[in-house]
């Protein structure tokens, strides 16, 4: 190949071994000229509801877990306070591994205090409350892998 031929195969074996190890089913690099796009299939069997849907309690909620949460998160319309995901990437809940969480469930926050970061390209993003509000669930956990548009955490 030609020296000035930017294609470098080892990102891409990087990029794929990252697709690899976690949930997410693309990833783009953008440097000047040059992008980069790799990309898995994902096939899902699809699911017929037979049943009418069981009642939903009103209990105080809990931080579920977080299977548990990424199903109902995605099985009903979002709560108008939830906090979706800006970007692709692994979400934190503490600025540090030895630190305390940002919030917890029961969280009293103002608009703009810092709820998640969200780690995409070695860059962290701060996720910041859009209003007021108490924390009322927490749907992911720290390190955990995020999709743009997935919800985070309720805010009410």
């Amino acid at each position: 190949m030609a020296k000035d031929n930017p294609f470098d195969p080892d990102l891409v074996r990087e990029l794929a071994n990252l697709i690899a190890d976690t949930d997410l089913s693309e990833i783009e690099v953008e440097k000047g000229d040059l992008r980069i796009r790799v990309a898995r299939m994902v096939t899902a069997a699809a699911t017929v509801a037979v049943a009418a849907p069981a009642p939903v309690a009103h209990a105080p909620v809990v931080a579920p877990p977080p299977a548990a949460a990424e199903a109902a998160a995605k099985s009903s319309a979002p709560h108008p306070g939830t906090v979706l995901s800006p970007m692709v990437g692994t979400a934190y809940r503490k600025p540090s591994p030895e630190a305390k969480d940002f919030v917890e469930v029961g969280s009293k926050v103002q608009a703009g205090d810092k709820v998640l970061l969200v780690e995409a390209m070695k860059t962290f993003n701060e996720i910041v409350a859009p209003r007021a509000g108490t924390v009322t669930a927490i749907f992911v956990d720290d390190g955990t892998p995020v999709e743009y548009g997935e919800p985070l955490l309720v805010i009410e």
